[in-house]
Formats: structure tokens, C-alpha cells, sequence
């Protein structure tokens, strides 16, 4: 019973007293937690993300926090420490995720801190005669307790500081592409940092394939380049106002399969490139992308392809000839009833692909002979052009595509 009365009760001036005590041992302390930390929690040592000064301060500071609010007299149970007790906890979440530390390491680190600091108190307890049972209970008790609220606020600073992370990655993600898209590839300096971020090559055939931005579960990017992995192209992808933009590494990969493949799971409006070589050139391939796109007419749905429609995409270009093919050839048959209007033009594009054959013409119409050539007289009646001329037949193929590119009533 004598024996019993000499142990100290666990007191907040006890309390003060094993934590004053511990926090004369603080370097020492720390020393130990860090070649625990590199025993037990490897990920330290194999991804080398933390240097060793940084780590000795963080578990320096952590530690002497955490013994401070143990030794806390207002801790009382299910009150909170200030926040300046946790200022050190903060600052470990918020720079171990910029070193992209795994946070369930870090935590595992303060488990282990916590571990320390139960010993080291426990040992202190010892020394000054605290050694009954439930004072030893209470003592595990209020150091798990902090423990556990410092994690919380390592954990809480740890993903605030990864969403403003992820935030400036996208942010430098959105820069390099656009700077990719509008010629800057051509110093070394950035083409090196887009190769690297965006996980492409700096040389090697390249082409750019642009499609509307709708709202389609059979496009998305993921699933694009999940499809083009499969057939050897690494791919780039960024989604921006109106437009996802596709950077296909083709490697040795023909251009031909791309396209097969693009047109197999692309169901949006799509215009793809011509090959380029290497990042530098990727702002022209843009351009011929966004230009093939325009070559598609109001509602259709496909990927086009430049070298598929050159024709289309040098209309496009100069939009002013375009007209002045129109108004040339085709802007007299525009005065004609709709309903005739349409069998002429279907006459004319016909006699284009037939190189002028009467007969083959006839075929493709489905009509006799004598039926085409009494069109034919009809459209010279009405445009005075010359169709028998086998040098007019280019600017009329021409003036036959850009009226459907520029229809009438959008001139």
C-alpha cells in the first residue's frame, strides 16, 4: 500500500515535466526516427524524393510539436491543440507532395514518429517514478490522440497542396500545347520540355488529327489511345473549347492504318493531316487538320483526310478564287427552278468524273446518251461556257466543289 502511494499520478505538471524532459533528448530522438524511418518505410530510400536534411528538420519539428501538445495542460479529451501546434505537420503535407511522396509513406512516417515519442516518454516516465498502469495507458492514449490529429492535418495539407498541383500541371500541360500548336517547337528549349511532359518524341513522323468536341462515349480520348497503342502510335491528347486535338506519334506505323482506325471509332466531324516530321512542325499539322475538318459539308460526320481532298482544302484557302470559279461557271444556273438546277448540276459533276464522255456520263446518270447531250446544250444555253473544251474541265471540277463548300445562300 506504502509502495503504491510513492507513484506519481500522471498530473498535467508531470505531464510537462516527461515532455520537458524528452525534448532535451530532441536531436537525439530525431536521429533515431530517421534511421527508422529509412529501416521500415523504404519508399524514403528507393525513390529518393526527400534529401536527408529535409527529412532529419521535418521529423525534428513534427516530433517537438507532437511532444508539446502531449504535454499540453488545456489537451484535455476532445478539445483541439491551436492551430500553431500543427504548423510543422502542415508544412510536411504540403512539401512531401510536391516531392510526390506517397502520402500513405508519410503517414507511416508519423506512426512511427509517434512510436518514438510513446517510448521516449514512457522511458522519462520510468526514470521519475510514473509507472502504474493506468498512468502508462493515459500516456499511449494522449500520444496516439495527437498522433492521429497531426496525421489528419499532414493529410489535409498534403491534398490541398496536390489539387493546387494537378491544377498547375494542367495549367503547364494547356501552355506547352498550345505553344506546340502555334510554332514554338522551334526552340530547343520547349520542344525538349513538350517531348517530355506530353510523353512523344522530339523527331519521327507525326500527324495531327482534330475533332469536334461533342459529347460521345465512343471518342474519348482515353479509348482513342487505348486504339491507337494497339496498332504501335503513341498519341497526345487535349480537349480545348470546340476541338480535341489528337498528336499521333506514328513511328513506323502508315498513315493509311491511322486512318482506317481513326474512322472506325471517331463519330464526330474530324479532319486529319498530312505527315510531318518531328515537334517542330506540329503547328502546320494543326493547321492542315483544322482544314481538312473544313472540308466536310454541314452534317456530315467522318474524319477527312488532307491528302484526300487537296482540292477542297486549297478552296478553303483562297476563298476569294473559290467565288470567282462560282460566279464564272455556275452563278447563271442558280436563276433555273430548284428542281432543274439540281439535275444540271448532278449532269455536270457526272461529265467531270466521266473525263467527258458523253457515254460514261450517260452510265453514271442512268440515262440515254441523247438525254445527257440535251443537258449539256441546256447548261450552254444558260452559262454560255464551252463545255467540250477539255481545258475547262478542271476550273469546272473546282467550281463544282466550292459551290458546296460555299453554298449560295451563305455568299
Amino acid at each position: 500500500m506504502a509502495r503504491r502511494d510513492a507513484v506519481q499520478p500522471l498530473t498535467p505538471r508531470t505531464a510537462e515535466s516527461l515532455a520537458g524532459s524528452v525534448l532535451l533528448h530532441l536531436p537525439a530522438i530525431t536521429d533515431a526516427l530517421v534511421e527508422t524511418i529509412y529501416e521500415q518505410n523504404p519508399a524514403y530510400r528507393e525513390m529518393d524524393a526527400v534529401p536527408l536534411d529535409d527529412l532529419w528538420q521535418s521529423c525534428h519539428d513534427n516530433v517537438a510539436r507532437v511532444v508539446q501538445m502531449v504535454a499540453g495542460a488545456d489537451l484535455r479529451p476532445g478539445r483541439s491543440a491551436p492551430d500553431e501546434y500543427f504548423d510543422a505537420a502542415q508544412e510536411t503535407g504540403r512539401r512531401r507532395a510536391e516531392q510526390r511522396m506517397p502520402l500513405d509513406d508519410v503517414l507511416r512516417s508519423f506512426r512511427l514518429g509517434g512510436r518514438l515519442v510513446w517510448e521516449a516518454l514512457i522511458d522519462e516516465a520510468r526514470a521519475q517514478g510514473v509507472v502504474d498502469s493506468d498512468a502508462l495507458l493515459d500516456i499511449a492514449s494522449k500520444v496516439w490522440e495527437v498522433v492521429d490529429n497531426t496525421s489528419s492535418q499532414v493529410a489535409a495539407a498534403y491534398h490541398t497542396a496536390e489539387r493546387q498541383l494537378v491544377r498547375a500541371d494542367e495549367q503547364r500541360r494547356s501552355t506547352l500545347w498550345e505553344g506546340l500548336l502555334h510554332g514554338r517547337a522551334k526552340e530547343r528549349a520547349f520542344v525538349q520540355e513538350a517531348a517530355t511532359v506530353l510523353d512523344v518524341p522530339v523527331d519521327g513522323q507525326y500527324a495531327v488529327v482534330a475533332i469536334d468536341n461533342l459529347i460521345d462515349d465512343d471518342c474519348t480520348t482515353a479509348s482513342l489511345k487505348r486504339r491507337l497503342v494497339g496498332v504501335r502510335v503513341g498519341s497526345a491528347w487535349q480537349v480545348r473549347a470546340h476541338t480535341v486535338v489528337g498528336l499521333l506519334a506514328l513511328g513506323a506505323e502508315s498513315p493509311d492504318t491511322v486512318l482506317r482506325l481513326l474512322r472506325d471509332a471517331v463519330h464526330a466531324p474530324a479532319g486529319l493531316s498530312s505527315v510531318v516530321f518531328g515537334l517542330a512542325n506540329v503547328d502546320a499539322a494543326y493547321r492542315q487538320a483544322m482544314l481538312a475538318r473544313r472540308t466536310l459539308l454541314a452534317g456530315q460526320v467522318g474524319v477527312a483526310s488532307l491528302t484526300e481532298r487537296l482540292p477542297e482544302a486549297l478552296l478553303l484557302s483562297a476563298p476569294e478564287l473559290a467565288e470567282q470559279l462560282v460566279q464564272s461557271w455556275l452563278v447563271p444556273l442558280m436563276k433555273v427552278p430548284a428542281a432543274e438546277r439540281q439535275l444540271l448540276l448532278d449532269t455536270l459533276e457526272q461529265w467531270v468524273a466521266a473525263g467527258g464522255s458523253v457515254r460514261r456520263t450517260a452510265e453514271l446518270a442512268f440515262c440515254h446518251r441523247n438525254t445527257v447531250i440535251n443537258r449539256l446544250h441546256r447548261i450552254h444555253q444558260i452559262t454560255g461556257r464551252d463545255l467540250t473544251d477539255a481545258a475547262f474541265h478542271l476550273e469546272l471540277g473546282l467550281a463544282l466543289r466550292a459551290i458546296h463548300l460555299f453554298p449560295p445562300q451563305s455568299r
